[in-house]
């Protein structure tokens, strides 16, 4: 059984986010231009850096990151192995809190790989 509704999570947090969006213009217009910067992909694809995203999602160990950034690794083509490696990679820099994380991770991008599927008959 699934421990989140990860398109609830990533649903519920972009409606709460636009109040913060309009009450702390300013900040959070930097903070998108900061994440535009550098998600530009240079040498690093930009489903690498959804990736490196998604381990610092876990080993900071912040649910809503997880959700945003598993469901854009997901349409960056990331491939389940791939997202598996970069949990252990996130698993061996967090530690034992990062396992729990990781599980999460992995489940959130199951999710949103499996709303991409086509449906079959």
């Amino acid at each position: 059984m699934p421990t989140h509704d990860w398109r609830e999570v990533t649903e519920d947090l972009t409606a709460a986010l636009r109040p913060l969006r309009s009450g702390a213009a300013e900040p959070m217009k930097a903070f998108s231009a900061l994440a535009r910067a550098a998600l530009e992909p240079k040498a690093l694809s930009l489903k690498t850096k959804e990736l490196i995203a998604l381990a610092i999602s876990v080993a900071t160990r912040c649910d809503a990151c997880i959700a945003f950034h598993a469901e854009a690794a997901q349409r960056h083509g990331a491939s389940r192995e791939e997202v598996m490696e970069t949990m252990g990679m996130a698993i061996y820099m967090g530690a034992g809190p990062s396992v729990m994380y990781a599980a999460q991770a992995l489940e959130a991008f199951d999710q949103f790989a499996a709303e991409r599927e086509p449906e079959t008959v």
